[in-house]
């Protein structure tokens, strides 16, 4: 058995079991066993979960913080996730979602949380491109106009 040693600053909040605990000063927590925990640096609010990659992060986070609506939010997780590859084509993201897909299956979420952290840049890359290659309606309505010719 391993010991996992986690340090939280003063007023920082960590959401254990479902549970969450604030700590008033600096301190150390050691977890002797295996334990469900979510640090509030890596707690997604719903108004950010504003792609498609942070909306499944939001749903797997969900299934981590509250362990009684967990239910739910795995079947909301089983609806998602399909879509989600039909969307892309990066390889890489549709790789990433599949690693995620196997993680919740194995109800390893917090490790699932993890990989979709790390594609979340691959994410903003694509759809910053995609926005990108939509010229402006200026490029579109101005007609063209030639100089120096009668």
């Amino acid at each position: 058995m391993s010991t996992l040693r986690i340090t939280l600053r003063a007023g920082e909040r960590i959401f254990v079991n479902g549970a969450v605990m604030r700590v008033d000063r600096k301190t150390h927590l050691e977890f002797m066993n295996d334990v469900t925990f979510l640090l509030e640096s890596h707690v997604m609010q719903p108004e950010d979960a504003n792609t498609p990659l942070r909306q499944l992060y939001f749903i797997v986070q969900l299934m981590l913080i509250d362990p009684a609506g967990a239910k739910d939010a795995r079947a909301a997780f089983s609806r998602t996730y399909p879509a989600l590859l039909a969307a892309f084509s990066s390889s890489e993201i549709r790789s990433g979602i599949q690693d995620v897909v196997d993680l919740v299956e194995r109800e390893r979420n917090f490790e699932a949380l993890k990989r979709l952290r790390a594609l979340i840049p691959s994410e903003d890359a694509v759809l910053n491109s995609e926005t990108m290659r939509v010229p402006s309606i200026d490029a579109i309505a101005r007609p063209a106009v030639a100089m120096g010719a009668r």
